[in-house]
């Protein structure tokens, strides 16, 4: 459907018909810009600071213009770009009749603009721009939503035309453009991004690229989107995971990779599910999952660090510390401490099913037996890890590609960790043998059931990867957009996604 304009943006079209009819181009290409606005800010704040005699600060700045108000032959204008916001000092005399009744007869609040001019501050003590001359940018000709703030019991409640939180994700732009909170979010993310980069380097991890259509989908309990490749003749997946990939440079004599990219899951979403999503997976060779805790813990600290200048955060209302060392459990002592079940009392699926009915825990019957000693960690005892704890020791049939805890046939070294009551990782002493690799690809197969999200296919490439000689080593997986949640104190994954997915709106 064409764009119906409203009464608002009926008179912004026709501003920018005047605009036009006097020759002025309302979509310049050509811009002067010689200073960010919080580089002109901090360049008269230091010569001030220093006393220096009075050497006019001369600037061009561009931005938004967020507020407007005339009197008379003087006007002030709020000027924004992404660094800052600076107040324009506007005199006819000083831009000349013509500029100023443009000025005040057809800009309009939103529009880009170029002031150049003088730095300067008011008699009331604003730093300002002594406007000199001024040139459009961009006509804005639909308004932004304009939020109000109100004091109510001692909290600022945000009110308006853009509160609904469904909208905002939809018109993401404008949410950015409106909401300075949302915008720091992001800048957020790419630090907390950085800081993962910058800290697996300094430990000598090589960055690589793995391919994200692939003929086999491997490395996690998934359903994957399919696809086609029409040259090739060739259905194709789109990756569920980077760990074969990655640990097939293990093979290739590499002796710690990384890569954080898109995942893509088809599957449901909820407030921290989104079927495209960003992560990070390292391997390191020569380690066991007991060194990949050390450098979990190391990493994390780390990044709060950078982002925060501490490794004490804020989620939820929670005071949480991230420092090393975190507290470790074994998957079975944590169940028994949280529900009072012992697992191990009911060594088999049909028993353990049978001991969930008996308390009355709503579960599904012909599950395998690790799938049940998952619920009962989701049910129990992950809701209550808020300070971070990695638990340790999986069951063997949901951890296919983890070795197993040495003399214990039925778990594998394998941990995930959590903080704030959600988890964030998962990780394995990686298995190396080929021969058990293979027959755990047979198992899972076995255990498989149609219409389940955890099959996990034989990849025939991989296990010849792993016949060269793959060296023992531990990997690591992270949710980057959760990690980005736990450092912005934002919780729903789509806050920390700039472009989330969402249902058509008639189907919602």
């Amino acid at each position: 459907m064409t764009w119906q304009p409203n009464k608002l943006e009926a008179e912004r079209l026709e501003k920018l018909q005047r605009l036009r009819e006097r020759g002025i181009d309302p979509f310049p290409g050509a811009v002067r810009r010689s200073h960010t606005i919080a580089q002109a800010l901090a360049a008269f704040s230091a010569q001030e600071a220093h006393g220096e005699a009075a050497q006019p600060i001369e600037v061009a700045v561009c931005g938004r213009v967020r507020a407007m108000r005339s009197s008379g032959k003087l006007s002030f204008a709020d000027l924004e770009d992404g660094t800052g916001k600076v107040q324009l000092f506007i005199r006819q005399d000083r831009v000349g009749e013509a500029t100023y009744e443009l000025f005040k007869r057809d800009l309009d609040l939103f529009d880009f603009l170029q002031a150049e001019g003088t730095m300067m501050r008011t008699r009331s003590g604003e730093i300002s721009v002594e406007v000199r001359s001024l040139r459009l940018l961009a006509k804005a000709l639909s308004p932004l939503p304009v939020l109000k703030e109100q004091e109510v019991d001692g909290k600022t409640v945000t009110y308006g035309g853009f509160t609904d939180v469904e909208e905002r994700y939809r018109q993401r732009y404008a949410d950015l453009a409106v909401n300075a909170d949302v915008r720091e979010v992001f800048r957020k993310r790419a630090k907390t991004i950085s800081a993962v980069r910058r800290f697996l380097d300094n430990e000598g991890f090589l960055e690589v690229e793995t391919p994200i259509l692939q003929k086999i989908y491997g490395g996690a309990a998934a359903r994957p989107f399919i696809t086609h490749h029409n040259q090739l003749k060739q259905d194709l997946y789109l990756r569920i995971s980077f760990e074969l990939y990655l640990k097939r440079l293990l093979v290739g004599m590499y002796d710690a990779v990384y890569e954080i990219g898109r995942d893509f899951r088809n599957e449901g979403v909820s407030f921290k599910h989104n079927p495209e999503f960003t992560m990070l997976e390292f391997y390191k060779a020569y380690i066991d999952y007991n060194g990949a805790m050390d450098l979990t813990e190391r990493l994390v600290a780390y990044v709060a660090e950078q982002v925060h200048g501490t490794t004490q955060i804020t989620y939820d209302g929670n005071a949480i510390e991230l420092a090393p060392p975190w507290r470790r459990l074994t998957l079975r002592e944590a169940i028994r401490a949280a529900c009072g079940i012992d697992y191990m009392a009911h060594p088999t699926a049909e028993a353990l099913y049978a001991e969930l009915c008996a308390r009355n825990i709503p579960t599904r019957p012909n599950l395998p037996w690790g799938k049940y000693i998952e619920q009962l960690m989701g049910d129990f005892v992950e809701p209550t890890l808020i300070q971070p704890t990695f638990i340790l020791d999986y069951p063997r049939d949901i951890s296919p590609f983890a070795k197993g805890v040495p003399d214990d046939p039925l778990h594998v070294q394998r941990f995930e960790f959590y903080i704030a009551g959600m988890e964030f990782g998962n990780a394995f002493t990686e298995l190396n043998d080929p021969l058990d690799q293979e027959q755990r690809f047979l198992e899972m197969a076995r255990l498989f059931r149609e219409g389940d999200d955890d099959e996990a296919p034989l990849d025939e490439d991989y296990l010849r990867a792993m016949r060269y000689g793959m060296p023992p080593n531990g990997g690591v997986g992270i949710g980057m957009d959760r990690l980005v949640m736990l450092m912005t104190d934002r919780h729903t994954i789509r806050e920390v996604l700039l472009y989330p997915h969402l249902r058509e709106r008639d189907k919602e």
